[in-house]
């Protein structure tokens, strides 16, 4: 097969030269070029005699040239190839009918044809695509159907939270644009709450434009044109919130965007003293709307003194007249003193709160003597006096009765030595009425009404 950049079949007929040893066409066998401006793959018609129509010269000696060119090159002007190298031609003899001809080169001008339209098909796929990367352009030629193989062949690797414009499936042809942009993770505190976000923004401004994050008058950690690289950054939002102070009887609202209730307080002007505190917690985050009371707090220290009731024993005594009961050991209540702490909010007093206890003194027990003796059912010489009589004279009628000085005591105004000799136990203001009353008529029988110089002449009255 010839290398030249394009084949001339050639039929010749009686009379026709025949090329030169050099592979040549016959010296003025052609005036002009007639492949000059031939498509690639396509049969020239035969070429024109002199001073003749088309294939009147072929018709005259009985053969036909036939000539392809090969895809992508052209002829000169002489019929030689580029690189000077003649056309060879194959000659088909002038006994062979011309139709014969044709049928015999047909299947050789289809092949070339074929290649020439291969070569057509592969420069239409080549295509022109400009890529962005990151907003690095560049304009490259590729064989890639769609977004996807141009990506794979670039070596341009994207993850879930790129950007790529158009979408990777779709189909590629000359002149297109392909976008890619990178996600970048930003760790967003907005307005108190954390969260990862994605933002293929390249500046803080861009990203909080993409996440629809309102930043006019809100703080910024970081610069709106800080750039963002592709290990992300963090950023600190706080957005501008109306906030209602109530302090001192008056209200005040604050626009801010200050990061806790304590700050937004101070901006109101508001100072805090002593064990002043606010309505809810100072370092939480303020939200828009929130309402916030400052609460104006006093304390102070009370003393308490509370007494502790005494207990009681009581013990039984054959020595003493049934229905009598003596007290061997007065009981004594304790003392226990308790430190309250006080609370007023905004003038208000709070329920005390108790601080510390203290036992100052210990009770003391009582011990009461209860008699178990029967009593006697008189006194003779004695049971038929008035004894009320003499009761309401000496003490009102009145068995605790005891007179200013502490000497006397009971219904009959007994003093303590005279209650003993009798048989009394502990004092006579603790026995019973009965008792008492026993212990008198046995006073008058062994004395009369002496022991009772202002009130005796009652027992017979």
């Amino acid at each position: 097969m010839s290398k030249s950049q394009y084949e001339t079949y050639e039929a010749y007929g009686p009379g026709a030269a025949p090329p030169d040893e050099s592979g040549g066409a016959p010296p003025g066998r052609y005036d002009a070029n007639p492949v000059a401006h031939a498509r690639a793959g396509e049969p020239v018609l035969p070429r024109q005699g002199a001073g003749g129509p088309p294939g009147e010269e072929a018709r005259e000696h009985g053969s036909v040239d036939l000539l392809v060119v090969r895809p992508g090159l052209r002829a000169d002007g002489d019929g030689e190839e580029p690189d000077g190298r003649a056309a060879r031609r194959r000659r088909v003899r002038g006994g062979e009918r011309p139709e014969s001809a044709v049928r015999r080169l047909l299947p050789q001008a289809l092949v070339v044809a074929f290649l020439a339209g291969g070569t057509t098909a592969f420069v239409a796929k080549d295509k022109a695509i400009e890529l962005s990367v990151d907003g690095d352009r560049r304009t490259l030629h590729t064989f890639a159907d769609d977004v996807g193989e141009l990506l794979a062949e670039e070596g341009v690797r994207v993850g879930a939270h790129d950007m790529v414009a158009p979408a990777p499936g779709t189909e590629l042809t000359s002149g297109d644009e392909v976008a890619v942009r990178y996600g970048r993770p930003v760790r967003l505190t907005l307005d108190g709450h954390r969260q990862q976000v994605w933002t293929t923004a390249h500046t803080v401004a861009g990203a909080l434009d993409q996440l629809g994050v309102r930043a006019e008058g809100a703080y910024l950690s970081a610069s709106r044109s800080r750039r963002i690289s592709r290990a992300g950054l963090a950023l600190d939002v706080r957005t501008e919130r109306a906030v209602t102070v109530m302090a001192d009887g008056r209200t005040r609202t604050v626009r801010t965007n200050a990061a806790t209730v304590r700050e937004v307080v101070e901006e109101a002007g508001i100072t805090l003293r002593g064990q002043d505190t606010l309505s809810v917690p100072g370092d939480s985050f303020p939200r828009d709307g929130q309402t916030v009371t400052v609460l104006r707090v006093t304390g102070r220290r009370e003393v308490h003194e509370e007494p502790i009731p005494f207990p009681a024993v009581r013990i039984a005594d054959a020595a003493l007249f049934q229905g009598t009961e003596v007290v061997t050991q007065p009981g004594r209540p304790g003392l226990r003193r308790t430190v309250y702490y006080v609370r007023t909010v905004n003038g208000v007093r709070q329920r005390p709160r108790p601080e510390s206890t203290e036992l100052v003194r210990a009770p003391r027990t009582q011990v009461v003597k209860v008699g178990t003796r029967p009593r006697p059912a008189s006194v003779h010489d004695a049971d038929h006096l008035n004894w009320h009589a003499l009761a309401v004279c000496e003490s009102g009628a009145r068995p605790d009765a005891v007179d200013p000085s502490g000497t006397y005591g009971g219904l009959y105004q007994f003093d303590a030595r005279t209650w003993h000799a009798l048989g009394g136990k502990g004092r006579p203001q603790d026995a019973s009425p009965a008792e008492q009353t026993y212990r008198a008529k046995k006073l008058y029988v062994q004395r009369g009404p002496s022991p009772w110089p202002h009130c005796g002449a009652r027992l017979r009255g």
